[in-house]
Order: C-alpha cells, then structure tokens, then sequence
C-alpha cells in the first residue's frame, strides 16, 4: 500500500510554506548514549511563511515543563534541509509521547521500548491525511513538519497498545501549536507538528529509556 501522497499546491491568496533545515552534525547516526546525555542530533529550521520548500526529504498530558528531560550542554540550533536519524532497532515500541515548555523553546519527547526507530522529519504543505483511511487531518499553525517513525509504533506484535495516552496535542506554547497523530499502520508512525514559522529545529536522542527528542527555538 502506498503510504505518501503526493505534494498538492494550495490555492488561494496565500500559500503557507514551511522549510525545515538539517545542521552538518546530523550525519552521524545517532545512538544510545547514558541517562540524560544527548547523542548525535540533528538541528534545523521552519523558515517563515513563503520561504520555498526544500526538496530534500486536545492536550490530555501538555506541562507547563518537561521533566526527567535534559536541558543543558545541548546541540546548538542550527540551519540546513530535512532532518533523518538512523534507527538501532527494527521495532520500537512507543510507550509515551509528551510535550513540554522550556526557556528559549518547547519540546516535544517520544519513548520508546527497544531502541529508536528509523526517523525522518520533512517540512510539508497541507492538505494532510490519515493513514490507512486517507481522511483528511487539519492540524492547526502556520507552518509543518512531519514526523514519521519507520518501526516506531504503539500497536503490539500480539494486537496489544503500548501507548494509550493522547494523540492530538494543543499546548498553545510560543512555537509547538498543536502535535498530532495521523496514523499508526504496519508498524510506521506518522504524526504532524504544527508550529509558527521562525524557529529553530534541534532533533537529539537519549537512552535509557530510549526516546527522540525534538526541540523547537522560540
């Protein structure tokens, strides 16, 4: 089954585009480090409304902080296109998704049980749709970026959820608009952030327990 869709122009007075930029460190892959120390990451950027696309590929739980999470000695923002981090795992089971507000930007976290899977992070246009159902999905900001998971899933090999908590995130931080899932199909995750435009992406992983962290620069 096909699992994209095809970029749609948007018609209208105004076409709002979002550009996502990759730093030079992303190039190492990243992989699990010790409690609370970053590995390799990657750091990007969500250009404002108008800035070109690169071709390169209701809160149940949001805090006003995120804790257990590090907040120092952390990759710099910066800016280059699309964001991807090699998995260490075939299937890695998510088993909390959260969101959090920091000094300087907001922060969205994954766990997982098993390792980190393959990740990509694209700037995209809307329209958005669900997978398998293809529905369409709005997701509300002005800017976006999505975020799939290849092997990174909430179903169990055994039918069973590991993740049963929110899916569709509306903290009204200064950037993170709202974060919500579009599917969960054949062990790929796909989720949406809908952001303001400007601010700087800094992607990271830390281990025990596994999770992707992704930080947005207000």
């Amino acid at each position: 089954m096909t699992r994209t869709h095809a970029a749609r122009r948007i018609v209208g007075s105004v076409g709002l585009i979002a550009a996502i930029v990759l730093a030079g460190c992303a190039a190492a892959s990243p992989t699990p480090s010790t409690s609370g120390s970053p590995s390799a990451g990657a750091a990007a950027t969500v250009a404002p409304s108008g800035s070109p696309v690169p071709s390169a590929s209701a809160s149940a739980s949001a805090a006003s902080t995120a804790p257990s999470e590090p907040t120092e000695s952390l990759l710099p923002f910066a800016c280059t296109p699309s964001v991807s981090i090699a998995g260490t795992t075939d299937r890695a089971q998510i088993t909390d998704v959260r969101v959090g507000k920091h000094t300087g930007y907001d922060r969205v976290v994954f766990e997982f049980d098993g390792g980190i899977p393959q990740t990509t992070i694209d700037a995209v246009l809307p329209p958005f749709y669900q997978d398998p159902s293809g529905l369409e999905l709005t997701v509300s900001g002005s800017a976006f970026l999505k975020l799939t998971l290849n092997g990174g899933t909430k179903v169990s090999p055994a039918g069973g959820v590991t993740y049963s908590g929110s899916n569709d995130f509306k903290p009204g931080f200064n950037q993170l608009v709202e974060l919500v899932e579009a599917g969960d199909f054949e062990a790929i995750s796909t989720w949406y952030l809908g952001v303001d435009p400007g601010g700087c992406i800094r992607v990271l992983t830390l281990a025990a327990p596994s999770r992707l962290v992704i930080d947005i620069q207000h």
